[in-house]
């Protein structure tokens, strides 16, 4: 179905979505490597397009941040996606969280810079949007005994927000975020019967 723009509103150009597409690929990818301060201009050298190009798109370094931000998210749900329409992937929960943990490290250049102006970017509000996704990889993994039966999607939505705030906000190398996270799963596995000590 043909989608017709709102009243004297112009459609937009599949060049200028490409444009789009290839400018916040390229910002991420620049942003990660040389920091949030990189300049415009890298970015427009990475995507391959003129210096305008960028500006026709976002005006403003923070228009570019806050895009970088959206696209990031709208990855995430993409992703979360895939997850739930593969139904044989009853463990895809624990991936999930750490598709989160890693995009957000990776990404933490763009978060501080973004707050500097004014914009605070809350993990936990990210994992609101992606919600349903992750309540049905929750009951999923329940169903299948790899995530403990009372463990509550508010508890995870917390318990997840808390680390991966954590490990933006203080930089944590990528050990300790695989730790962190080894930990986090071990706490919401199925607890392990106690083995029974034998008389002497």
């Amino acid at each position: 179905m043909v989608q017709v723009p709102p009243a004297g509103e112009r459609p937009v150009r599949a060049d200028a979505r490409r444009n789009r597409a290839r400018i916040l690929e390229a910002a991420e990818a620049v942003f990660a490597e040389q920091g949030a301060s990189a300049s415009t201009d890298a970015v427009a050298a990475r995507a391959g397009v003129a210096i305008g190009t960028v500006f026709r798109h976002f005006p403003t370094k923070p228009d570019l941040l806050k895009a970088v931000v959206m696209n990031l998210l709208d990855r995430l749900v993409t992703e979360a996606d895939a997850m739930v329409d593969d139904q044989d992937a009853v463990t895809a929960l624990f991936e999930f969280c750490t598709l989160v943990m890693s995009i957000g490290a990776r990404n933490r250049a763009v978060f501080e810079r973004l707050a500097e102006t004014g914009v605070q970017v809350r993990v936990v509000d990210a994992l609101t949007r992606l919600r349903p996704s992750m309540e049905v990889l929750l009951e999923r993994a329940q169903t299948a005994d790899t995530v403990r039966a009372d463990l509550h999607p508010d508890e995870l939505t917390s318990l997840l927000a808390a680390l991966c705030q954590e490990a933006i906000a203080d930089g944590w190398e990528e050990e300790f975020r695989r730790r962190s996270l080894t930990l986090l799963f071990d706490g919401i596995r199925p607890p392990r019967p106690r083995a029974r000590t034998q008389p002497a």
